[in-house]
């Protein structure tokens, strides 16, 4: 088993800067991706970012593009989301997830999952 523990969430004003963290416990593999997903009541979880874990490779949506950063700590099993020029439809729960390899885009390739962090930005 795998878990995932995400932090750093809050509210914030539009423009503003914050810094998601992921932490990873339990039987974790370096040769995994990890990714952020995020989801609004009533609509589809939507891909965010994605880091293959062993590279350092980067992968991002179209709409965080130049607004968004995936990182990771090799030393402590991190990975962190710095989240910059925020916007109110950037308002969501945000995950993050793992994966053993597949399309980072879909949601079905990660086969572990935090419960969440809550990201609300005021306009």
């Amino acid at each position: 088993q795998v878990q995932l523990v995400e932090s750093g969430g809050g509210m914030v004003q539009a423009g503003d800067s914050l810094r998601l963290s992921c932490a990873a416990s339990g039987r974790t593999f370096s040769s995994y991706s990890m990714g952020w997903f995020r989801q609004v009541p009533g609509k589809e979880r939507e891909f965010v970012a994605a880091i293959v874990w062993s590279s350092g490779t980067t992968h991002y949506a179209d709409s965080v593009k130049g607004r968004f950063t995936i990182s990771r700590d090799n030393a402590k099993k991190m990975v962190y989301l710095e989240m910059n020029s925020l916007k109110s439809e950037d308002t969501a729960v945000y995950y993050c997830a793992s994966s053993p390899g597949g399309i980072l885009y879909y949601y079905n390739s990660y086969s572990y999952w935090g419960q969440g962090t809550q990201v609300t930005v005021s306009s």
